[in-house]
């Protein structure tokens, strides 16, 4: 199926936004049934309300991060550029 570029209304601040022909595709692969409604910015502010975030060191490089999530105490937290490394690896 060809997809196109489609320009949507974010509901939630009214700004047009481009739904990609790429996204269309990512979206039909994923099983996703819904367009969007909101822009990217909003959908991402909507992600950080009430997502509180913890100070920590990094397990790997010492350095102070901050992480989307309340660490237990009896597993390793890495900053993003160990945690990609790792991953990566």
């Amino acid at each position: 199926m060809a997809y196109e570029d489609k320009t949507l209304v974010c509901k939630e601040c009214g700004a047009e936004f481009v739904f990609t022909a790429g996204e269309q595709e990512f979206y039909a692969e994923k099983g996703f049934t819904n367009e969007p409604a909101r822009c990217r910015e909003c959908r991402q502010q909507r992600k950080q309300r009430g997502r509180t975030m913890t100070e920590v060191v990094c397990a790997n490089c010492g350095v102070t991060t901050q992480v989307p999530f309340t660490p237990s105490q009896d597993r390793p937290v890495y900053c993003k550029e160990c945690y990609d490394a790792i991953k990566a690896s």
